[in-house]
């Protein structure tokens, strides 16, 4: 492990509370431990980071920011060398915000004109779309802040999105739809990766033993962070057993309760709590140091100029289909977020009161 002296230093408590979010964005920080928080910021095509408290509906205004081109824009180019300078430009930006991980770039392969989100993904050419993705991940990363590539994997509609099963065979998993990823992973060496909503061939993507394990892990040789899709975690035990790193958004302390349930019964060895929390500390501690170093700045023009060059603007179109999706998948979001809190409320204060215990104090 990269950092089993941070790691020695913290109870299982501190280790359970920090794989899962503190806030619709944010992780959970230590600071006796020397551990910050970091933060997530929407993507892929433009940060979007509210100005303010972020909430589940998306109300508070967002902080300025570059509307580059979507994905099936410049996959029309071609050109990874011009996705890589799109995503130097991300970075930059995101870095000026203090934001450590932009959510993208997309590249489920398109595979019907009805799925709502193909304007966000590369290609039907999962070729085409795994060098356009690594071409962005080394952009945003040379800024030394974090690219987030997604949906892990066989993401590719947005009808019942959080139950469907992609039934398929070896071939066509590995041929269609893990390809550009593993491009992405192997070209492009990101430091963070998101799994999907959907099970495939019927277990759910974030706890997936074979996507998780056996290839991205085992195959590819990826020692990255995992990060749920926002409310995509179905078992956070079994997401943890499984390579899954961090949990969000904010599901309160009920899965880190779970967790320590869990180790304390013998049904998870601690050594993949630990693994995980490995995993997320070399995240927060990389993309930290290049964002307190970062201006907190950038050339609006020169990124608008790169924009425009690039493709020109979004249509209305994709711009009411955005906000459609968008709307749909808060509502459900905070419907799941008021039941969970609602039904961990008293639990969560005592856990919240034991871990402030042992970290030192309130969080700041």
């Amino acid at each position: 492990m990269k950092h089993a002296d941070v790691i020695a230093k913290l109870s299982l408590r501190e280790k359970c509370a920090l794989l899962s979010g503190a806030t619709v964005f944010e992780t959970h920080a230590l600071p006796n431990k020397g551990v910050p928080a970091i933060w997530l910021s929407d993507g892929p095509n433009g940060l979007r980071k509210q100005a303010g408290p972020a909430d589940h509906l998306g109300l508070n205004p967002s902080e300025p920011a570059t509307c580059f081109p979507t994905a099936a824009t410049v996959a029309n180019s071609w050109d990874p060398a011009l996705g890589e300078e799109i995503g130097k430009a991300l970075g930059e930006e995101i870095a000026s915000y203090s934001v450590n991980v932009i959510l993208g770039p997309g590249l489920n392969t398109k595979r019907s004109p009805l799925c709502g989100r193909d304007f966000e993904y590369f290609s039907e050419d999962p070729y085409l779309s795994g060098k356009l993705a690594a071409g962005y991940v080394r952009g945003i990363q040379s800024v030394g802040v974090s690219a987030c590539p997604k949906h892990f994997a066989a993401n590719n509609q947005e009808l019942r999105r959080m139950a469907s099963n992609s039934v398929l065979d070896e071939r066509t998993l590995r041929e269609l739809y893990l390809t550009g990823f593993e491009i992405a992973v192997k070209e492009g060496r990101p430091k963070c990766i998101m799994t999907s909503y959907n099970r495939v061939n019927g277990t759910y993507a974030n706890e997936n033993h074979h996507l998780l394990q056996d290839i991205l892990h085992g195959e590819w040789g990826y020692d990255g962070a995992v990060v749920t899709d926002w409310g995509g975690s179905n078992d956070h035990v079994e997401g943890v057993r499984e390579g899954s790193t961090l949990e969000m958004p904010c599901p309160g302390f009920g899965s880190a309760k779970r967790l320590m349930q869990a180790v304390e019964e013998g049904r998870l060895p601690e050594s993949a709590v630990d693994a995980r929390v490995d995993e997320l500390l070399e995240l927060v501690f990389t993309t930290d140091a290049a964002v307190k170093a970062a201006t907190k700045r950038f050339d609006r023009d020169a990124h608008h100029a790169l924009a425009q060059m690039t493709g020109g603007m979004v249509g209305q179109e994709t711009v009411d289909g955005i906000v459609m999706e968008a709307k749909g998948f808060w509502i459900i979001g905070l419907l799941r977020a008021l039941i969970g809190f609602g039904q961990n409320a008293v639990s969560n204060r005592k856990f919240r009161a034991a871990l402030d215990a042992e970290r030192g104090g309130p969080a700041v």
